[in-house]
């Protein structure tokens, strides 16, 4: 009975989630069609869409380290990947508006691939190695019109919690564009919606994490992106180990 109960209550959960995205990305996609400001349709999400998302699975988010910032800058968040949730863990975390490298198959994504489009989120081809270079351009470019982009540098969501090497590429915008790496650690989004499975939800808290800004220019110049990736990467690991 329990398990019956627990699939009723994860098909509910689905299709709340599903038309909950639908309403308020029409909303948003209005508001962009009436006013041109996407930075208004970015704000819905992280005060309407991600926080009626989060509640609704019964997420207790708790942010650290955000008041430390100063968001009058733009930033690389670099963040480790547990879950889907994750983006609106971040949505809701960040104080300014936050674009998020995608795969490129969510463009084909009813209403999500919509909004990424029309606010400016960008994508990546994981099978066009030609892809890479563009990208880099297109994210540098962000970053120098003082724009924050977010992406998940392990390339995919881990199945364990353990976080993956980052890819050094990735990175290579912000140097381009004189932009800080900032990390950021998730904790808790692969509890309460794991990776396995169909759409598996339970409650539980959400930690977000968010760490020293590392510099890409200094008195030394310009870091190597490999040596920049490792850093980003041991900085969201000590976050991740950081006692509660």
């Amino acid at each position: 009975m329990k398990g019956w109960a627990w699939q009723c209550a994860n098909a509910l959960q689905l299709a709340f989630t599903a038309a909950w995205t639908a309403v308020w990305i029409s909303l948003a996609l209005g508001v962009v069609a009436l006013t041109g400001r996407r930075d208004w349709a970015l704000r819905m999400a992280s005060s309407c869409w991600a926080p009626g998302l989060l509640g609704g699975a019964g997420a207790r988010l708790r942010v650290e380290g955000v008041e430390r910032i100063d968001w009058s800058r733009p930033y690389l968040l670099v963040a480790n990947h547990q879950s889907v949730i994750d983006v609106c863990a971040l949505f809701r975390a960040v104080p300014v508006p936050l674009r998020f490298l995608l795969k490129r198959e969510m463009t084909r994504v009813p209403f999500v691939g919509w909004y990424a489009r029309v606010t400016g989120m960008l994508f990546i081809d994981r099978e066009d190695r030609r892809a890479g270079p563009l990208l880099r351009r297109d994210a540098a470019g962000m970053l120098r019109r003082g724009e924050s982009l977010c992406l998940f540098p392990e390339g995919t969501r881990s199945l364990t919690g353990a976080v993956a090497p980052f890819k050094a590429g990735a990175l290579q915008s912000a140097i381009d564009a004189g932009v800080a790496v900032l990390p950021v650690a998730i904790e808790g989004a692969g509890a309460v919606l794991p990776v396995d499975g169909l759409f598996r939800v339970r409650p539980g808290r959400i930690r977000v994490r968010v760490g020293t800004p590392l510099p890409t220019q200094g008195a030394q110049g310009q870091p190597d992106r490999q040596v920049l990736a490792a850093q980003a990467h041991a900085a969201v690991v000590a976050l991740l180990r950081r006692p509660a």
